[in-house]
């Protein structure tokens, strides 16, 4: 028998408020492409998994098909590979942590933030209940997994042990990969630093009972979040706003439809060959994408947290200067509410 999977519960009035009018958008749009605006070529921190069924799910719906985007995505190992990616000139868009963000800024990148994919802090560490690893304290001298050392499960393992008065240095880190609970449960390591849908996936496989620590407990900052560079926000302004309401109704659709979304990540996701965890994968994301801010809709920036964040990296050491968020974000693309 494996830990019950808690799910959050996504209320009626929730759902609501932020996919508010975007039915009949949606009906409207699939289907009967919009002119071509353009190719958006998509970084991604992941392979093609069941948490961006909506993103996966093109070819059957054509979200941003009916937008006039066609859409490219790219693969990646961790949010600071979307930047490189990014910055590189092979994709024009970024699906990437605000950690990545902040370290790219403090280089003096020029990139802006368009939209929040995951306004929820989704990240955690994971420890087997014999280990006695309770606390962030608990973890100095202790091996610890992250997918990968560009990846989000690093940087808010980092946040995770400055609340505790740690360094890296403190901690032995050692790459895992995307399925990092298996050195977990094979004693490679002692704690895995993994995100919700992870930590999902590694209980229906038969994980033991389990300590977890959420990072959401000390800094409940955006798990994810689309960036550009500056000269595309200027350059294709229109471009990416068609891509961004394209998103916003595959978004919108897999809140709605998750059960679609779970039979059709089967189809298209690399990690979908089991029903039951697909939808529960899904229902995560989907909690994960509604927005912090009462009254806003999908994509909307809680700037205020946003600060505290880039503060907290600037503290840990991982930026050298202040960011001022509200520079660095810009929100004048994103889709009506």
């Amino acid at each position: 028998m494996h830990t019950p999977v808690q799910l959050p519960f996504i209320s009626r009035r929730r759902l609501l408020g932020a996919t508010a009018g975007l039915a009949g958008l949606m009906l409207a749009g699939v289907g009967s492409a919009a002119p071509v605006q353009g190719r958006i070529r998509l970084a991604g921190w992941s392979k093609p998994i069941s948490e961006i069924t909506n993103i996966l799910a093109e070819p059957e719906h054509g979200f941003f098909k009916a937008r006039g985007v066609e859409l490219a995505y790219l693969p990646g190992a961790g949010g600071g590979d979307a930047i490189r990616n990014l910055l590189s000139g092979q994709a024009d868009v970024a699906f990437t942590d605000p950690g990545s963000l902040f370290m790219a800024l403090d280089k003096g990148e020029k990139l802006v933030a368009i939209y929040d994919i995951y306004p929820q802090n989704v990240f955690n560490v994971v420890s087997l209940k014999s280990a006695g690893i309770r606390k962030p304290a608990d973890l100095k001298g202790k091996k610890i997994g992250v997918y990968s050392l560009s990846s989000g499960t690093r940087l808010n393992l980092l946040v995770m042990l400055h609340q505790a008065g740690l360094e890296e240095s403190d901690v032995s880190i050692v790459v895992t990969g995307l399925l990092n609970f298996a050195p977990l449960m094979q004693g490679q390591v002692d704690a895995t630093a993994a995100t919700d849908t992870g930590l999902a996936v590694g209980l229906r496989r038969g994980l033991a009972e389990v300590d977890v620590m959420h990072v959401r407990d000390h800094l409940n900052i955006s798990s994810d979040m689309f960036v550009v560079r500056e000269g595309t926000l200027r350059q294709q302004p229109d471009l990416l706003k068609a891509f961004l309401k394209g998103y916003r109704d595959s978004a919108a659709w897999m809140i709605a439809n998750p059960e679609e979304a779970a039979t059709l990540a089967g189809k298209y996701a690399i990690d979908g060959t089991q029903r039951d965890i697909n939808l529960d994968v899904i229902r995560l994301r989907n909690a994960a994408s509604l927005p912090t801010v009462e009254g806003k809709g999908l994509g909307s920036f809680d700037l205020e947290a946003l600060q505290k964040g880039a503060d907290a990296y600037r503290a840990l050491g991982l930026v050298q200067r202040r960011i001022e968020v509200a520079e660095v974000v810009d929100t004048s693309l994103l889709p009506e509410a």
